[in-house]
């Protein structure tokens, strides 16, 4: 079968966040698809096949090496892509994706080539800062949240400490967490408004740190929304690899918005 592996939200190879996409003519065993996600080694391999059903065209499921997932906005992007740039579906037609625990979500391509996904938003909601949590991070968190997803979110003092951050992943990992979400308003003169790292030790393996990621902007965007007070704004996670995010609120959805770069083509011989 067809697997591509792309580079989502990025405007060049080798930037952004890279996802495996496997593209399947029909079901496929679970155990299975966590094989091919434990090979690939991305920190989310997508995999995609046509439905015929009302309300969606394709189903999508998102694997990390260690577990599946319940919503992963890059594997997203790098799968609407993928659909596009083999021809699979027409450039000017939207992308409905059937998903096991977060509904359809919607991608599009507008017409200078970004794709635009409609997510849930997931709010965080105010908390005490949760024992450990300053700790592990090396840092002082000014404030925290958490999500439906089971994100914590901490914001600290400012981008240098962001982009800084060395956090102790065992002691991460201890936390009652899926992931953990640092992050600072920009900067002033940088271009975007505010910016993040993603560590999830759960379910992801090494540093645990995901280079882009799609589902923490959904609780990104109405944390920022609300202090700068306005709903369409740009973030920027400060990984190794680095992207910028386009997001957009709109009530309980949120509009994701960025580039994806195909690096890779071939066929999975399993």
């Amino acid at each position: 079968m067809r697997m591509l592996v792309v580079d989502a939200l990025a405007d060049r190879p080798f930037a952004g966040n890279p996802a495996g996409v496997c593209l399947l003519d029909g079901p496929a065993d679970p155990e299975w698809m966590q094989r091919v996600a434990a090979e690939m080694r991305h920190s989310e391999t997508a995999f995609v096949r046509p439905v015929d059903e009302p309300g969606a065209d394709f189903e999508l499921r998102w694997f990390t090496p260690l577990a599946e997932v319940a919503l992963c906005g890059h594997a997203t992007m790098g799968s609407a892509h993928a659909l596009y740039d083999t021809g699979t579906v027409a450039a000017d037609r939207p992308i409905r994706f059937r998903t096991l625990q977060s509904g359809v979500l919607t991608v599009t391509r507008e017409p200078g080539g970004e794709l635009a996904m409609d997510f849930p938003a997931a709010p965080a909601a105010p908390v005490d800062v949760p024992e450990g949590l300053a700790e592990a991070l090396g840092l002082p968190v000014l404030r925290a949240g958490r999500n439906g997803q089971n994100d914590v979110l901490a914001e600290v003092a400012d981008e240098t400490a962001v982009r800084k951050a060395a956090p102790d992943i065992p002691a991460l990992a201890r936390l009652d967490a899926r992931g953990v979400i640092v992050t600072a308003a920009a900067d002033p003169g940088r271009g975007y408004d505010f910016v993040s790292r993603f560590f999830a030790p759960r379910v992801l393996p090494g540093d645990a740190e995901d280079p882009v990621t799609g589902s923490a902007h959904c609780a990104l965007a109405p944390y920022w929304a609300a202090r700068f007070g306005r709903d369409t704004l740009t973030g920027y996670q400060a990984s190794a690899r680095g992207g910028h995010v386009g997001v957009a609120l709109r009530g309980d959805r949120v509009t994701l918005s960025g580039r994806a770069v195909t690096v890779l083509d071939g066929t999975l011989r399993i």
